[in-house]
């Protein structure tokens, strides 16, 4: 039963509007009383010298009295408003039909000849996980079925990991989309699942160790009650858990009670020998490499390869006492490197791969004695084949716009599976023979609509320093640029994150109304190697958001549409980017939907895995510069009353342990309050919900039935 508030606003949330303001958009007006109330408090707080207010502070509280008021209101004060819109049905009910598809997932061949891999049918929530002999007309088998975890679907797998004898699953669970996992093991034959359970393991996997008696994971300790969901997360640690014993007997591996944010990635190399440590200390920064040779004995001394964070390390594989490298230390567009574990010197390092200033090695994989590279070229995936040595066997062909993924296994492997995504194609998978150098399709989703009626151009267009911007736009044929098409700009710009061409339904859900889905590749992702990303991070931030405003611009000079048509989108990161840019250029937009985002720039540090930014944003306590940097973008400081905004939309959850919702909920408060025009500032609270990952196919169709209902009439769009 839906709570008496939202009865009353039901029935006044279009009646108490007196005096709208001129507007574009079709959406019913508001007038600033009409919002729930969101009472402004005195703290001010002096920073390097520098008042600031911070009025907001106690929607931090998120369990307090006073924010679950609050957010109780807002949510029930949107989804009236959402509940009048017309074509929200509607646009449920397409969603279902066309997302009414088998999602494959990438096989895995495991020891003794088994597939794994992953399917989606129709319209379930979350994914199943099956195995098959790897024969034609094999029976199929459900080894997990995470939609009997729970009745709304909202636990989800969060990662698996096969025993090397291919006997044994261990595998993590996530719920309500909380980046706290718990991880149990399941017999692949029986399906029956062993005593083992493992909890308060963030930000890991596990390994195998070579005997599969026992595996490791790194974990944090077990927060105080009612706090897992905000407090920060320091002093991760390395444990051995051995099968069929409790969790609490667990070996400590390895802790730095020195180094508080140092957390940890732990493997064995595949020949059993060596015991590796990749070690992190913040969100896409450079990393350090440690391992222990095991045949000196489990307890041998830990060598620190890299002990530096100067760069990026990624062990590809290994033969005996040569690692091999993915690195971009003195090469930001990356190369490979081999390691003599006799002569460790980085002078002594022998170059494999060697960098390329045009393109972007992203990634090597170790197969059947050959390394697979996966390069970024212009945004655009290439694969080239290398022997031992380091000499190129030439390129994998692909098609154009597509992103792949895959090439997994051990080194031992002599065929893997990848898959083909594009905007307008779904995932393709093939099956890729390492000796032969052939690929063969293996899966190929069948839908119910033709993507051939879609097309995908990439533009170039210059940002306000002269820097050439790459940016895909995808749409239904015939387009005609006339300044009328709709057009959702979408962008993420840092942590050395790459968008690449990928489908989704829900963009083809837009295209097909006649909506163009723009994806920009700002400075600050990883599309370019490591220069890219460094030209939009900490104080050259602000290039991030001049390249998106100038994204913007580009679209409407050339007439693909005009500012009152244009919707600005991104997540996270890129709720940041949209907030900012809103901020800096609101007359530019015609809706924004900023979501689960970083908007609190000075604070941002002090919520669960926050610290781990200051690498890429600044540090505010701690570095002046960076503070006055921070401050002069900050959506919730640089949101000014007396503004008039375009329709807004923000969304978060409520179990967000990733970015913290208070984070929203200050910036929607903010906003409200400082709305001069009367188009809409909505706050969209989902519950039971996370970051993202693990969300649901049913609220995810939900979601956007809403995000669709709004921009339609908040970009004057046509609704059937």
């Amino acid at each position: 039963m839906k709570p008496i508030l939202f009865c009353i606003l039901a029935l006044s949330l279009f009646s108490s509007c007196s005096d709208p303001m001129p507007t574009h958009s079709n959406l019913p007006q508001l007038s600033p009383t009409d919002y729930p109330d969101s009472p402004r408090g005195e703290v001010v707080e002096t920073l390097h010298g520098v008042e600031v207010a911070d009025p907001y502070r106690w929607l931090e509280d998120i369990d307090s009295e006073e924010t679950t008021k609050w957010v109780s209101s807002q949510a029930a004060f949107t989804e009236a408003y959402l509940a009048k819109l017309p074509g929200r049905e509607a646009f449920r009910k397409r969603l279902e039909a066309m997302w009414d598809y088998d999602k494959f997932g990438i096989p895995r061949k495991v020891e003794g000849g088994k597939l794994i891999y992953s399917r989606k049918t129709g319209l379930q929530n979350q994914s199943v996980l099956y195995w098959r002999e790897d024969a034609p007309n094999a029976d199929e088998h459900v080894l997990l079925d995470p939609n009997s975890f729970s009745k709304d679907g909202t636990v989800a797998l969060s990662g698996t990991r096969v025993s090397n004898n291919g006997k044994l699953i261990a595998y993590g669970i996530s719920k309500s989309g909380s980046d706290w996992q718990e991880w149990k093991i399941r017999d692949i034959e029986s399906g029956e699942d062993l005593d083992d359970h493992l909890e308060w393991i963030k930000f890991s996997g596990c390994s195998w160790a070579p005997d599969d008696k026992s595996l490791l994971y790194s974990r944090y300790d077990e927060p105080e009650q009612g706090k897992q969901f905000k407090d920060e997360n320091y002093y991760q640690k390395v444990y051995r858990h051995i099968i069929g014993t409790d969790q609490k007997d667990d070996q400590l591996v390895y802790e730095r009670p020195d180094q508080k944010t140092w957390g940890f990635g732990a493997g064995y190399t595949d020949d059993g020998n060596y015991l590796l440590f990749h070690v992190w200390e913040g969100a896409a920064s450079d990393n350090a490499l440690f391992y222990r040779d095991l045949s000196k004995g489990p307890g041998s001394d830990i060598v620190e390869l890299v002990n530096e964070f100067d760069a990026k390390y990624n062990v590809v594989g290994n033969d005996g006492e040569v690692f091999y490298l993915w690195t971009n230390r003195d090469a930001p567009n990356g190369k490979l490197v081999s390691v003599d574990l006799k002569n460790p010197a980085p002078d002594q390092w022998q170059t494999l791969i060697a960098e390329d200033e045009k393109k972007n090695l992203r990634g090597v994989s170790y197969l059947g004695g050959k390394f697979i590279a996966e390069y970024l070229v212009d945004v655009r995936e290439e694969v080239e084949v290398f022997d031992s040595a380091g000499e190129s066997l030439g390129p994998l062909e692909l098609p154009n716009f597509g992103t792949v993924y895959g090439f997994g296994g051990k080194q031992k492997d002599r065929e893997t599976f990848y898959m083909v995504t594009g905007f307008a194609t779904p995932g393709t998978i093939y099956r890729y023979n390492v000796e032969t150098g052939t690929s063969e399709k293996f899966i190929e989703p069948e839908l119910a609509f033709d993507t051939a009626e879609y097309e995908t151009e990439q533009v170039f267009f210059s940002s306000k320093d002269g820097t050439q911007i790459p940016m895909y736009l995808t749409y239904r044929k015939g387009l005609q640029r006339d300044g009328n098409n709709p057009v959702i700009l979408y962008g993420y710009g840092g942590f050395n994150i790459s968008l690449g061409p990928q489908f989704s339904i829900s963009r083809t859900a837009w295209m097909e109304k006649g909506g163009v889905y723009a994806q920009v590749n700002l400075r600050g992702g990883g599309e370019y190697g490591e220069s890219w990303h460094e030209a939009g991070m900490g104080l050259k931030k602000q290039n991030v958001f001049d390249d998106f405003i100038s994204a913007a611009e580009f679209l409407i000079s050339e007439k693909y549409t005009s500012s009152k048509k244009l919707a600005i989108s991104g997540g996270s990161n890129g709720g940041l980017l949209v907030a900012a840019c809103l901020n800096q250029r609101p007359d530019l937009f015609g809706a924004a939907l900023p979501s689960v985002g970083v908007h609190d720039m000075l604070r941002f540090q002090k919520f669960t895995i926050g610290w781990a930014w200051q690498k890429e944003y600044g540090y505010p306590e701690d570095n002046e510069a960076d503070f006055k940097n921070l401050l002069s973008y900050s959506p919730v400081h640089n949101t000014k009353k007396g503004t008039e905004f375009p329709p807004v939309l923000i969304q978060t959850a409520d179990h967000d342990d990733r970015v913290f919702p208070a984070h929203s909920f200050k910036y929607a408060a903010q906003l409200q309050h400082a709305q001069a025009g009367s188009e809409p500032v909505l706050i969209r609270i989902e519950t039971k919900a996370g970051h993202g990952a693990g969300k649901p196919t049913e609220k995810i169709i939900e979601e956007l039935a809403d995000v669709y209902a709004f921009l339609f009439s908040a970009l004057s769009m046509e609704i059937e």
